[in-house]
């Protein structure tokens, strides 16, 4: 009989601060937790999706409390499992009596204590288990494929929704079965069922048969194991033939070992069982049988597949693993949809630039010249208005239909940067109630630029003269008031600049609007926000909610808040949809488009899988990775190893009310359809449900198209033989747009092209990038995506193997490192640090039965907040350059075949870029000496157009800027054509 001893009571009054002191404390640790649930729950049902935020929560608590139950059932049920069977009597020895002390405390209470660990066992558990919760819904919702694998005939579908969660309930009985081996030891430990000390037996009977039969439910789970183990040598990596998916070795001598490991684990098992039970009482055969499985495991699952590798694959390798190298390459083609790529043969043996280059009205006319990772700062500067406004650091290119043509244009949005908010303006009210939005979307035809290099904005412009839909201009031609690309609603309070939260709502019968909306001449208009975004923040307990989210006492404090008060925040595009849509990976470039006079956000959404079979799997943040990466508007992705991608849903967010509205655009893809299922139909619209204008804007989505880049470089090669060798591999060549940095360039990123390729019936706007042979500088294919009748349609343009087309490297240095172009460029960088050289992307267009090369080169002046101009364009077909301030130009001296680069005059110097009209850069000044004649008469022109520079300049006009800067390019050009007649020669600018 055991002796309870007595626990000291305690008083009414104790027992009530015990109790409120311990609500405090819980209160405490999980205050955060349910504050963050609770805003949640608000954001969710502002978006309209509640159904996601509901459905997550209740699977997450589901498999938390599941799981934490079960494996806090299985540890108290054994340890309590080995109390009751305690000896009664125990061995007299000084280990029996070291453990007394802890057996009197442990006893009085011993439901208690069992029921403690178990608790915090279980604890822990349901964490790990509730992070599953995709696991299990893809379990619980999954199809099939309509695709079985090539060994065992099985459906993809098992090896996508079903393999992994049967992983982790593998995991989770081996962790829950080591648990209580552990634990039920030590409890017999502690009360004498297992000794190490004394006469007679180490373990009483009942303590053997508890430890082996959990002993035995072990090895009973490792030949599940290795029934599983079987299906997942096809997600594999085969070391010998650098591939995933099982190869000879896997099928032909680790497949049948597992198995027969599989048949010796049950035999082993029920060894465990009946002879360490029999008449002898001893452990000896259950150890026998367990030293059994481990010689087994290592002869059978170790020895013999290292022997079959070394002497009958690794010297065959060819031929033994052909087979399984064509299931790779097939596998991988159907994961990452590369099966229906169009393969088209390019001879590219043309060396001559044809004649029709200078009159094509197809390909040439579309060559964007306005890198949309260069004009950013031309973008700031000419349309900024105020400081705090901001687009970008990489913009994007889009196409649009005016008058009926269509073109590329360089496209952003008018945002406001929080960062540069200065002095009172970073105030709390002022950063979270007044700059709250950004207002306009700006475009920029892709392949023109007028005043002086700068883009030529037709849309959303403040300042300048009239544009029209033509591409003429009126005046300074650097901006237009009259949009042509018009957005009806042109605020911008969602955007990839807009990382703070923002108040927004007046009181009733108020008649001030507190918003800044946009500068209107000298005077400022203010705005309320009207639309249905936001979550209602008029309320106190909405306040003080909100004041404990963000840890912000002007919830509580502040006089802004009314009855109508909003709080929008989590307003960046891409983390937007991300919350609605935690189970797909997002593309890392979001654009904007004007869609029904509205400023929408367009992304890709991506439905991923790690376990497709026969599939080689690639880290979808190393595969993305390119020289733009992780700059402004491009965002790297996570770390990621996956081996089946499909561009699913198309998503938009409205830039004005932060509307988010998923669309199924690829409804035969399984992964998807088992989401919609999981969280319900209504969740995304059907693809017959994308709008025609909306659809119309759809671009071929980059990191999809560059996974698949990376994945094609390879397995183009469809004959495992050759493909064994690697011989014809190609690869991904470094970005020639770094030319001259110091730093590591980097893959070159791909570009978007509105042209047509050889083959194609129409222009189409497309996704295009350049491959060249492994570790050879020539050009060995192009890689084209585009959408054919709102279908995504990959098309490679493969050249010979020995041809003597360079690859972008070898043709940007040609025409960058050409002597004549190299001096040019020289004179026109200037001594010193006045200016830097900008390199623009460098386009590939196969053109003609050759390929035309195009760069444009841009002027940054080192001066603070200056901008790059486009100064010159760099082309080059063959082996023949040529390099002007005008595509036209520069393809005319292709056709003539003057390979010889004009050079900059230096007299009189070109403009210093300009920076904004309140900081004056420096400005040109005429010869000291002014020429006679004609020279006299362009000299004076020159004069006036410089002093009128200079007046603008002091003025802070940059429209009266932009017009004098036009002035003094034509008083050049006069004066250079003056100096070619007085038999100076004709320069070129």
């Amino acid at each position: 009989m055991v002796m309870r001893s007595p626990l000291p009571r305690v008083s009414r009054r104790g027992r009530v601060t015990i109790v409120v002191l311990a609500v405090v404390l819980l209160v405490f640790m999980f205050a955060d937790r349910i504050v963050n649930l609770w805003t949640d729950w608000l954001w969710f049902g502002e978006v309209g999706y509640t159904s996601v935020f509901a459905g997550m929560l209740r699977t997450r608590l589901l498999l938390f409390l599941i799981f934490g139950l079960v494996m806090a059932g299985i540890v108290f049920g054994n340890l309590y499992l080995a109390y009751r069977t305690r000896p009664l009597l125990r061995a007299n020895s000084l280990e029996q009596h070291a453990l007394d002390r802890y057996r009197v405390l442990l006893t009085p209470r011993i439901k208690l204590w069992t029921g403690l660990i178990a608790g915090v066992v279980g604890l822990f558990a349901g964490l790990a288990a509730q992070g599953h919760w995709q696991q299990w819904l893809l379990f619980a919702n999954g199809g099939k494929f309509g695709v079985t694998d090539p060994q065992f005939k099985v459906d993809v579908g098992f090896y996508v929704f079903d393999y992994p969660f049967w992983r982790y309930l593998l995991d989770f009985g081996f962790a829950a079965t080591t648990l209580a081996i552990i634990g039920s030891l030590a409890m017999h430990y502690l009360y004498g069922g297992v000794r190490l000390q004394g006469a007679g037996d180490r373990m009483t009977t009942a303590a053997r048969v508890h430890l082996t039969t959990l002993i035995a439910v072990f090895v009973l789970l490792k030949a599940a194991a290795y029934v599983l183990d079987r299906r997942a040598l096809l997600l594999d990596f085969n070391e010998g033939t650098d591939l995933w998916g099982a190869g000879y070795t896997d099928i032909n001598a680790l497949l049948p070992a597992k198995e027969i490991l599989g048949y010796i684990s049950v035999l082993v098992a029920v060894a465990i069982i009946v002879f360490s039970n029999m008449r002898g009482r001893n452990l000896v055969w259950a150890g026998a049988s367990l030293a059994l499985l481990g010689i087994a495991a290592v002869a059978i699952g170790g020895v013999y597949p290292a022997a079959v590798q070394y002497f009958t694959v690794k010297p065959n390798i060819r031929d033994k693993e052909a087979p399984y190298i064509k299931r790779t390459i097939d596998g991988t083609l159907a994961a990452y949809g590369l099966d229906k790529v169009k393969t088209q043969a390019y001879a590219a043996n043309t060396l001559t630039p044809p004649p029709s280059l200078t009159t094509d009205t197809t390909i040439v006319p579309n060559i964007r010249l306005l890198d949309p990772a260069v004009v950013s700062d031309a973008f700031t500067q000419a349309q900024q208005i105020r400081p705090f406004y901001d687009f970008n650091e990489q913009l994007d290119i889009d196409r649009y239909t005016i008058g009926g043509k269509t073109q590329d244009y360089v496209v952003g949005v008018r945002e406001i940067n929080y960062s540069k908010l200065t002095g009172q303006q970073t105030n709390w009210q002022n950063q979270h109630t007044v700059f709250t939005h950004g207002y306009g979307f700006v475009a920029a035809p892709a392949n023109k630029t007028v005043c002086n290099g700068l883009p030529f904005f037709v849309s959303g412009g403040f300042l300048g003269e009239q544009t029209t839909a033509t591409g003429e201009t009126t005046g300074s031609g650097c901006a237009s008031p009259n949009e042509v690309i018009s957005a009806q609603q042109p605020r911008v309070y969602y955007g990839e600049l807009a990382t703070d939260y923002v108040v927004v709502g007046k009181p009733d019968g108020a008649t001030g609007d507190s918003e800044f909306d946009r500068p209107a001449g000298e005077s400022e208009q203010h705005y309320t926000y009207q639309g249905k975004g936001g979550i209602d923040v008029g309320s106190f307990g909405r306040r003080l909610l909100y004041a404990l989210h963000y840890r912000e006492g002007n919830f509580i404090l502040s006089d802004v808040f009314n009855d109508n008060s909003k709080l929008l925040y989590i307003r960046d595009p891409r983390e937007r949809v991300k919350k609605v849509a935690p189970f797909l990976r997002l593309d890392g470039d979001p654009y904007p488009a004007v869609i029904g006079g509205k400023i929408v956000w367009i992304l890709d959404g991506y439905t991923t899988s790690s376990t497709y079979p026969y599939a080689q799997r690639t880290d979808l943040a190393e595969s993305t990775t390119d020289a733009l990466t992780g700059t402004g508007g491009v965002a790297a992705q996570a770390k990621e190893n996956i081996n089946y991608i499909r561009n699913s849903v198309k998503a938009t967010v409205d830039a004005y009310d932060g509307t988010v509205t998923l669309y199924n655009f690829d409804e035969s893809d399984p992964v998807l359809k088992a989401w919609n299922k999981a969280f319900g139909s209504d969740l995304i619209k059907p693809k017959s449900a994308i709008p025609a204008e909306l659809a119309a804007h759809f671009r071929y989505p980059e990191d999809l198209f560059k996974v698949q880049r990376d994945l094609l470089s390879r397995f183009h090669v469809k004959d495992p033989k050759e493909f064994n060798t690697g011989a014809d591999f190609w690869a991904v060549p470094d970005d020639p747009a770094r030319h001259g940095s110091t730093t590591a360039a980097g893959k070159q990123p791909p570009y978007y092209l509105l042209t047509q390729f050889p083959g194609e019936e129409a222009t189409t706007f497309q996704l295009t990038a350049a491959l060249t042979p492994a570790r050879r500088q020539n050009l060995a294919a192009l890689m084209t995506g585009r959408y054919v009748n709102g279908e995504p349609q990959l098309e490679v343009l493969e050249l010979p193997r020995e041809n003597r087309i360079p690859g972008p490297g070898q043709a940007q240095q040609n025409m960058a490192n050409d002597p004549n172009t190299r001096t040019s460029l020289n004179q026109l960088q200037g001594t010193g640090s006045q200016s830097q050289l900008v390199y623009g992307n460098l386009l590939s267009l196969p053109y003609g039965g050759g390929m035309l090369y195009v760069q444009p080169v841009y002027l940054k002046s080192n001066v603070s907040n200056s901008f790059p101009l486009l100064k010159k364009v760099l082309v080059s077909y063959g082996d023949k350059l040529g390099y002007a301030d005008t595509l036209d130009q520069a393809l005319a001296q292709l056709v003539k075949g003057d390979t010889t680069a004009p050079t900059t005059p230096t007299t009189p110097t070109t403009p210093t870029t300009p920076t904004t009209p309140t900081t004056p850069p420096t400005t040109p000044t005429a010869p000291a000496t002014p020429p006679s004649g004609n020279l006299a008469e362009a000299t004076a022109k020159m004069n006036t157009a410089i002093q009128k520079l200079k007046a603008a300049q002091q003025s802070g006009n940059f429209e009266e800027y932009g017009k004098a800067l036009s002035e003094l390019d034509a008083a050049i050009k006069e004066f250079e054509a003056a100096q070619a007649a007085a038999g100076g020669g004709t320069p070129t600018r």
